[in-house]
């Protein structure tokens, strides 16, 4: 179970990477245009998959609990 929890600190730390990389790219001025639209959707996915991980890792650890219960 070890791997698992070292497998998803990487993913969320590459998405964080990801999410710092489109911010560069991000025109301020015309968020919604061109290369910048495409940085602001990677941004809104680096997240979206950064929830997603942190929300697969607290439910292996409901599921350990659980399964200590039993």
């Amino acid at each position: 179970m070890n791997t698992m929890k070292i497998f998803t600190t990487v993913l969320i730390f590459l998405a964080a990477a990801l999410i710092v990389f489109n911010v560069t790219l991000l025109d301020f001025s015309e968020p919604f245009t061109g290369n910048s639209g495409v940085a602001l959707i990677g941004v809104g996915a680096s997240f979206c998959a950064i929830l997603i991980l942190l929300i697969f890792r607290i439910s292996k650890k409901i599921e350990e609990k659980m399964n200590d219960n039993v």
